[in-house]
């Protein structure tokens, strides 16, 4: 794409996403669906006007990492880690009820190769993190407990969902799973989940030391934009996602965050730190974030599915079964009343991207054929723009 045509794109993308974004919000939908709606006009489902590429990938990715690093930013990390058993515990049933009634179902009820069924399987473990911070932070909800658990259990859904898809891949190709390799990626990841917020924390003194010496404010930001994106990297060099990075350098920037043996920054520092570096982020949030979901919508081509063939809408209602009560149900297994059961278990709802990176690498590894790809395309649509018109109503209710 020649670069005029680019910033064509980016115009109708950033414009369209916010039209619809507020018009949805105006009719009491959750904003993120207009914007995911805006993507499905101008995508290939209907106008075919633009196509994601490179470079709107690029932007797309920027958008949710700096929207990950300002929610760990205004995170509580006292409150993250009294919600650490139960989020676990929703990540894990939430990944586990999804992979292993959608290969079973796959297998036996289909009579679909096994790589291919546990490809499927494997597709319904991942949730959007993206999505769901959004909607709940729309709806004016992160700080309650519920929030606390969805958002502690969706960054560990998201590393499983990464774990999942490396040996499914692996297996896909080789046709065996090395195990050495995956248990060093997994020790990779947990050492970078610990590590990362008190290296985060030395980088921030470094950056506080420099302001001083430079005499200059506006170097925070500039400085704390490099650090989002060196740990965006160095969590894709473990085998994390990069979102995980993003959200760490939050936690440790946060006025909460306290490491016990290394209080770097004075008080007055770190509210001043702070306050600069929410006031610098937040208009590219706002700009870059509706990016990546009015991408989400460019991705999604309804027009690949056959919506009369009888075989898929067989295939869809049972896999969009098990998708839906495979999250559903993961809220139930921690303690709340019926409502923050159900809030925690549709917040888990939504696929989103990573269910389409499943699904083309599912179909470049020719693990899915036209009908198979259709279907996973359904699933991902389906319960991407469910859960947050079902979030909304629970909220209110």
């Amino acid at each position: 794409m020649d670069l005029h045509y680019l910033f064509l794109s980016l115009a109708a993308i950033i414009f369209v996403g916010r039209v619809l974004g507020d018009l949805f919000n105006k009719f009491g939908i959750p904003a993120v669906l207009g914007e995911i709606f805006a993507g499905i006009v101008l995508g290939t489902s209907v106008l075919g006007l633009i196509e994601v590429n490179d470079a709107i990938k690029v932007l797309a990715e920027i958008g949710i990492i700096l929207l990950l690093f300002k929610v760990g930013l205004e995170a509580d990390i006292h409150q993250l880690k009294k919600v650490g058993i139960p989020a676990f515990i929703v990540a894990t049933v939430g990944a586990a009820l999804p992979m292993l009634f959608g290969s079973l179902l796959s297998y036996y009820l289909f009579n679909l190769p096994l790589t291919t069924s546990l490809f499927i399987g494997g597709t319904l473990t991942a949730t959007s993190i993206g999505i769901t911070v959004k909607v709940l932070t729309d709806l004016g909800k992160m700080n309650q407990r519920f929030a606390q658990i969805v958002l502690a259990a969706a960054v560990l859904d998201d590393i499983f969902g990464v774990i999942v898809l490396a040996v499914l891949y692996e297996f896909a190709k080789k046709g065996t799973v090395d195990i050495t390799s995956t248990i060093t990626m997994i020790f990779y990841i947990a050492t970078f989940f610990v590590l990362a917020p008190v290296l985060a924390k030395v980088f921030a003194k470094l950056i506080n030391v420099f302001a001083i010496k430079l005499k200059s404010e506006d170097f925070i930001p500039v400085a704390v934009m490099s650090l989002i994106f060196l740990f965006a990297f160095l969590s894709h060099e473990v085998g994390s996602p990069e979102i995980l990075g993003a959200f760490t350098v939050g936690l440790a920037l946060s006025r909460r965050f306290v490491i016990p043996f290394a209080v770097f920054l004075k008080i007055e520092e770190k509210e001043k730190m702070v306050e600069k570096v929410e006031h610098s982020i937040n208009p590219l949030v706002s700009i870059l974030t509706p990016i990546f979901f009015v991408s989400i919508g460019l991705s999604l081509n309804l027009k690949a599915i056959d919506f009369t063939s009888l075989d898929f809408w067989k295939i869809s209602i049972v896999l969009l079964i098990v998708a839906i009560l495979g999250k559903v149900l993961s809220g139930f297994f921690v303690k709340g009343t019926s409502k923050e059961k159900l809030l925690i278990g549709f917040s888990m709802l939504p696929r989103g991207e990573v269910g389409l990176i499943f699904a083309e690498l599912g179909k470049q590894a020719k693990l899915f054929d036209d009908l198979l790809y259709a279907v996973i395309i359904f699933v991902v649509a389906f319960t991407t723009l469910i859960s947050p018109i079902i979030l909304k109503i629970l909220v209110k209710g």
